[in-house]
């Protein structure tokens, strides 16, 4: 076995016996699909993972790709191309790829589920691996050119990308210059640098087609004048999909990080030498929504990235504390007293607790998550471009899915780095900073996290905006009401739970003050109210606050549900390894509520308490 631990267990009861995806597989699209199969899936992904794919994570942090830039070319270590190899003969693939193209039809929570495994023991296995998902999209909204195109994509494993941005740009999207000019015979030069591409460049597979935000020639300013294009690193004959000549777009340059180096994160530039071809995509200018989709979905999977990564952490800090003799229990001081394993002292255990706490917490938050894009599924088809009905289930689903995105993967890269560093690490004391162990890697593969497909201020930014007070505030409503249904259900299992659903309703309180302190500070910095636009500088303090708040309220909630569904399996009986299982679902849910929610309060306080005395700080000063 390599470095990673799965947690098989803790994903299908999450899958089937807290959100109950039994309900989903076997109807629709799934209907080829048991509850037997998806373990069997489960199954088979954490023994590959755990083993094969595992395997090269170490070698490759420690011999990373190497960039020649007199050929413009990668060379990828061995090791790495094995790994991946044993992912794509496991045709793993197939649960990305639509099904008219040979892919498998599996609900999102299960394809989340898997994306964990995969996540956890050798990220950049699944970030080549986007070339399933991408083609996926490209079938949906190709023309039909474009769809041969994707055909092509499936069958040689070609490596896709997403390209968005520019040196001088950065997040700010809307700022881009590439520039794209459309030829007589419809197809589009593109001219222009772009950087941090991942998978840009690599020497593993015979083609990379890269998609491509640039501003048609003419069009207008901000992100509504981009739009999104298809660009092959080599043309292809797409009636038999044989490698024509090099498209003018080359790697110049591939970045030195701190830490998930096999992925190769390029700068790209196009139309340099000779022309970038490109043709646009579906022939619709619509780029930033038809970029949406991948940057939704790319979101989703830097949270479970994350948490992937918090995971087997925990995992590995647990196996060691239970292994590592040293000190004597805290009750007998006695300087002959027998030394015990450090799960014994108090710190060790609170630190244990806390990382258990978090990674099972926010792996229920993806696919609590996830089982808001399985309704979407199930009314809208393969089709993840569809929309649904407006009004409809899909749809109060579909904005569910949005609201909770930016905390999957805001709170769960915050979460992740931050308790990696300071408790899954520590706990292996000093050992834990050499790479004899695998936590020193986590640490710096993780820190990324926090980084891209937008920051943590981002994240927040997106979520008070566009998906409280864009969306008016109905999801999360609808969220908070559930929540609240939760923390006042007391007597519930003979009362078993009161004191953890009345801090629970606390927590909450506490959150929604947040949220209150934020609408009324935004209110008044409408000028078509009489106010003062410099409030928004006491909204744009506390985003991220609010983000993190609300994430740990979710988390606390869900944990929650998870004990009572833990203690009415103990009462019906549990024994053996599942009573210790649901007895450490119980134990993480009270700790969390009485450890981690009291916190809200106090972020309530600082939030009200907010002045524009930060902004008055003259820029020399700092």
């Amino acid at each position: 076995m390599g470095h990673y631990k799965a947690n098989v267990r803790d994903l299908e009861f999450n899958l089937f016996e807290v959100f109950g995806r039994q309900d989903v597989l076997g109807t629709g699209q799934y209907a080829e699909l048991d509850v037997e199969a998806a373990k069997d899936i489960l199954g088979e992904v954490a023994r590959l993972a755990e083993n094969e794919l595992a395997a090269s994570l170490i070698d490759s942090d420690r011999n990373p790709p190497a960039y020649d830039p007199a050929t413009t070319s990668v060379v990828v270590p061995e090791s790495f191309k094995r790994s991946y190899r044993a992912y794509l003969d496991g045709e793993w693939g197939r649960l990305d790829t639509p099904v008219e193209l040979g892919g498998m039809a599996v609900p999102p929570s299960l394809r989340w589920a898997v994306a964990e495994m995969v996540c956890g023991a050798n990220p950049a296995i699944h970030m080549y691996g986007a070339t399933f998902s991408f083609a996926r999209l490209l079938w949906y909204l190709g023309t039909p050119e474009q769809k041969k195109l994707a055909e092509w994509i499936v069958k040689g494993a070609w490596h896709t990308t997403m390209v968005l941005t520019e040196p001088d740009a950065g997040s700010d999207v809307g700022a881009g210059r590439t520039k794209a000019v459309q030829q007589p015979d419809g197809t589009w030069h593109i001219t222009g640098v772009k950087r941090f591409i991942t998978s840009g460049e690599s020497d593993m597979c015979d083609n990379i087609v890269h998609f491509v935000l640039a501003r048609p020639e003419g069009a207008g300013v901000g992100t509504k004048g981009l739009s999104l294009f298809i660009v092959p690193k080599f043309h292809v004959d797409l009636e038999t999909g044989a490698i024509g000549e090099r498209n003018g777009v080359y790697a110049t340059n591939v970045e030195k990080k701190m830490g998930l180096k096999v992925s190769t994160t390029c700068e790209l530039t196009f139309g340099d030498t000779h022309p970038a071809v490109g043709t646009l995509l579906g022939d619709v200018h619509d780029g930033i929504a038809q970029m949406f989709h991948i940057i939704e979905g790319a979101r989703m999977f830097v949270g479970t990235k994350a948490i992937a990564t918090l995971s087997t952490g925990y995992l590995n800090a647990l196996d060691y504390a239970k292994n590592r003799v040293q000190g004597a229990d805290l009750t007998t001081p006695a300087k002959d007293a027998p030394r015990v394993t450090i799960t014994h002292h108090p710190d060790v255990r609170r630190s244990l607790l806390l990382q258990k706490a978090y990674a099972e917490g926010l792996r229920a938050l993806v696919i609590f998550t996830a089982t808001f894009q399985d309704t979407v599924a199930l009314e809208t088809g393969e089709d993840s471009s569809t929309k649904p009905e407006k009004g409809s289930a899909g749809d109060l689903a579909a904005r569910m899915s949005d609201l909770l995105l930016p905390i999957v993967k805001g709170l769960g890269s915050e979460r992740a780095w931050v308790l990696l560093g300071t408790e899954s690490l520590q706990t292996f004391g000093g050992s834990g900073f050499l790479q004899e162990y695998p936590l020193e890697q986590y640490v710096r593969d993780a820190k990324i996290d926090t980084l891209y497909e937008g920051t943590t201020a981002i994240q927040g930014l997106d979520f008070f905006f566009r998906k409280i007070v864009k969306d008016h505030g109905q999801s999360m409503t609808t969220l908070s009401m559930q929540i609240a249904k939760f923390a006042k259900d007391l007597g519930a299992q003979g009362g078993y739970l009161d004191p953890e659903r009345e801090a629970l309703g606390k927590a909450m309180e506490a959150v929604q003050g947040i949220v209150g302190y934020m609408a009324g500070a935004a209110f008044q910095s409408d000028p078509r109210r009489g106010g003062d636009l410099t409030n928004l500088y006491k909204v744009g303090q506390n985003t991220s606050r609010l983000l993190l708040g609300a994430g740990d309220l979710i988390v606390g909630w869900l944990l929650l549900r998870q004990a009572e569904v833990a203690k009415a399996a103990l009462d019906a009986g549990a024994t053996g390894k599942d009573a210790d299982f649901y007895t450490g679902k119980i134990a993480a849910a009270k700790f969390f509520t009485h450890q981690v929610l009291p916190r809200l309060q106090a972020e309530r306080a600082m939030a009200e308490a907010t002045d524009l005395s930060l902004m008055e700080v003259p820029e020399s000063a700092f």
